[in-house]
C-alpha cells in the first residue's frame, strides 16, 4: 500500500469513527485541520506523510473523550500497526499525538518536531477565529457548561490536571485558553492566520459583554 492509500484510508476510517459527534470534534473539525497542516506544510517544508498522519489521528486519543484521562495513542498505534507502518514513522506519529493538545496555560509545550509543530497549530488555528467561537460554544453545550457566569472568572491553569477538571463556563473558555493561542503558534505562517482570527474572537467578546449588559440597547 502507497502512502496515498495509506492517507486515503486513515481517513475514512476517521470519517467513520467521528460519525454522530457534537462536541465540535467531528469529522469536519478532523479534515480543517488536515487542510490546514498542509497548507502549513507548502511554506515549512516537513514530512507530509507524517504531518497528514498525525493530523487525521491527533483526536482519536483524546483525553477530553477516553476513561485514562491521558493522550496515550493507543487506538492510533494499534491502527497504525494495522497498516505496516514503518516503526520509525508510527513513534513520530504516536509523539505528535501525545504533545499536540493544549494543557493549559502554565503547561510547557512538549513539542518536539517540525511535523509536529505544523500539526499543533493546525489545531489551534481550527480553535480560534469564527469557527473557534462556533467550536467553543458547542462544546460547551455537550458538556452542559453555562455561556457565562460572571461569579465565576477565568483561572489560568499552571497545571494539566487544574485545566482538565475545569467546569468553568464557555466564556471563560476564551481567557483560559482560545486568546492566548495566538501567541502560542510555533510556525510564521499559522502566526500571521492567527492574527485576524485573534481580533475576530476579541471583537465577539466585546459585543457579547455590552449585549450581556445591556449596552447596545
Amino acid at each position: 500500500m502507497n502512502q496515498q492509500d495509506i492517507i486515503q484510508k486513515t481517513a475514512e476510517y476517521i470519517k467513520q469513527e467521528c460519525t454522530g459527534d457534537s462536541s465540535g470534534h467531528d469529522w469536519w473539525h478532523i479534515y480543517r485541520v488536515w487542510k490546514n497542516a498542509m497548507t502549513l506544510c507548502e511554506h515549512e517544508k516537513a514530512d507530509t506523510f507524517i504531518v497528514q498522519l498525525a493530523a487525521l489521528l491527533h483526536d482519536l486519543d483524546d483525553w477530553k473523550f477516553n476513561n485514562s484521562g491521558d493522550e496515550t495513542p493507543l487506538r492510533a498505534k494499534t491502527w497504525l500497526d494495522s497498516l505496516s507502518i514503518d516503526p520509525a514513522i508510527a513513534d513520530a506519529v504516536s509523539r505528535i499525538i501525545m504533545h499536540v493538545s493544549y494543557k493549559g496555560a502554565g503547561v510547557i509545550n512538549k513539542m518536539d518536531s517540525l511535523e509536529g509543530f505544523i500539526v499543533q497549530d493546525a489545531d489551534r488555528l481550527d480553535a480560534i477565529g469564527a469557527i473557534g467561537i462556533a467550536r467553543a460554544f458547542a462544546y460547551g453545550g455537550y458538556k452542559n457548561r453555562p455561556l457565562y457566569d460572571p461569579n465565576s472568572p477565568p483561572q489560568i491553569h499552571q497545571t494539566f490536571e487544574q485545566y482538565k477538571n475545569s467546569e468553568s463556563a464557555t466564556i471563560n473558555h476564551f481567557y483560559e485558553k482560545l486568546l492566548l493561542l495566538k501567541d502560542m503558534m510555533n510556525t510564521a505562517t499559522a502566526k500571521r492566520i492567527a492574527e485576524q482570527r485573534h481580533e475576530i474572537m476579541v471583537k465577539f467578546l466585546d459585543q457579547f459583554m455590552n449585549e450581556w449588559d445591556g449596552k447596545d440597547v
